[in-house]
């Protein structure tokens, strides 16, 4: 059961990366933070994904100056990024609509 738990909770924060960035461009720890605010996360979930969706070209980069520290590393959604998140948030509301009907059968008795 550990595994499943895993595997979902894998591709429901890749989602969240997706959307916390098509609101607004930010930082690593920035998403990091903003995620956590809903859910238990952290750093070493979210950067591997970072770097796997800026390989396949759904993320462009840039450097800003801190005044705080060292330059930061935003990520930007690309066109093609834009699609894919509306692509996987299609698929996330049918998976979530067919677990609902299938949870609801078993509660009502249908």
């Amino acid at each position: 059961m550990r595994y499943l738990n895993t595997q979902f909770r894998k591709g429901a924060l890749e989602l969240c990366v997706l959307a916390m960035i098509y609101y607004k461009d930010m930082y690593g720890y920035e998403i990091v933070r903003n995620i956590s605010e809903s859910m238990d996360v952290n750093e070493g979930t979210i950067y591997p994904i970072l770097r796997r969706l800026t390989k396949e070209k759904y993320f462009e980069t840039y450097m800003v100056d801190s005044s705080g520290g060292p330059a930061r590393k935003y990520y930007s959604l690309t066109e093609s990024g834009i699609e894919f998140l509306n692509q996987q948030k299609k698929e996330w509301y049918d998976f979530v609509k067919g677990v609902d009907l299938i949870l609801r059968r078993g509660i009502d008795g249908e």
